[in-house]
């Protein structure tokens, strides 16, 4: 079904339209972490499994991304296995929107990408592995995800499990705080670290049931709020990446990066390739734990949320 309003419509599947018309909770999850994020064939694999996982929660799963030139709301199984298939799909943000709708081209959406279509056809909350911020050495570069901008100007609910822990944490928690993001700590004041249970910070509110998320959507709502609220989800310590291999291959991680001159746009793949092969997978396995947590974390949200459950 596409929506008014737009010479560039948002189609949201025929599930999606309907869950939201009747007020039933809906769930967006990206499609970088398909196309780009997990090696095949297991990218599909898991890209199901999330799906099924919502639906076995009484959730309607809404997968976001460009299909020739259409941004959908709700892929169909056809076009998650073109996503997973790689072949000829880029990766857009909200930048290469216009781009990649104009050109009738396919691509996978990042955070911010995601976060924008979803809002546009309604859908509140939305849940991923980890947001992107500010690089390392972003003083001398303003490297910094465009996740952060756009979460500034986008109301909805993001669960996630922190911001990648190969980028500067902390001067990403002080973007967010600059630009009225508000952060939640699930069941917890630490923030986590992806990865990692925690990142060495703190957050400033906490909630500890998926109620109190929902009451804060709707007092930011009363207030008329455009901006997101990030509730970041840590991993079970049994569940996260040894922080001493973590912290050496990161370490390594930078250096070959740097030895390389990589700037800008390739260091975070080419980070995330290098802990995934350094770890000898153990890196993927943290990454694929933790956006199950969040899925099922975010199902419960839009539950809370959601009039029609």
């Amino acid at each position: 079904m596409s929506l008014p309003g737009s010479s560039a419509p948002v189609v949201a599947s025929d599930e999606v339209a309907d869950a939201l018309a009747a007020g039933r909770p809906v769930v967006a999850l990206e499609s970088t972490i398909i196309a780009h994020g997990l090696p095949r064939p297991r990218n599909l694999e898991v890209a199901l499994e999330l799906e099924a996982g919502l639906r076995a929660a009484g959730v309607t799963p809404a997968t976001v991304g460009v299909v020739d030139g259409r941004p959908m709301v709700g892929l169909p199984r056809t076009a998650l296995e073109r996503m997973a298939s790689g072949d000829g799909v880029a990766k857009a943000s909200v930048r290469d929107l216009p781009a990649a709708v104009a050109t009738g081209a396919s691509a996978a959406t990042t955070v911010a990408a995601t976060a924008f279509l979803a809002r546009r056809a309604g859908v509140r909350v939305f849940a991923t592995g980890g947001l992107g911020g500010v690089h390392r050495g972003a003083a001398a570069t303003f490297d910094e995800s465009a996740d952060l901008p756009t979460l500034a100007r986008t109301p909805i609910t993001v669960v996630c499990a922190g911001v990648k822990s190969i980028l500067d944490v902390a001067a990403t928690l002080e973007r967010l705080e600059t630009l009225g993001v508000t952060v939640v700590g699930y069941g917890t004041e630490r923030f986590p670290g992806f990865y990692l249970t925690e990142s060495g910070h703190t957050v400033d509110w906490r909630a500890d049931d998926p109620e109190t998320v929902a009451a804060m959507m709707a007092a930011a709502d009363g207030f008329g709020l455009d901006s997101a609220i990030v509730v970041a989800n840590p991993l079970p310590t049994a569940e996260q990446l040894d922080p001493v291999l973590h912290d050496r291959i990161l370490d390594e991680a930078l250096a070959e990066a740097d030895a390389r001159g990589l700037h800008g746009k390739p260091v975070t793949p080419f980070l995330l390739d290098y802990f995934q092969r350094a770890s000898s997978g153990a890196s993927l396995e943290a990454n694929i734990r933790a956006v199950r947590s969040n899925v099922a974390l975010a199902a419960r949200i839009a539950r809370a949320w959601s009039p029609g459950r």
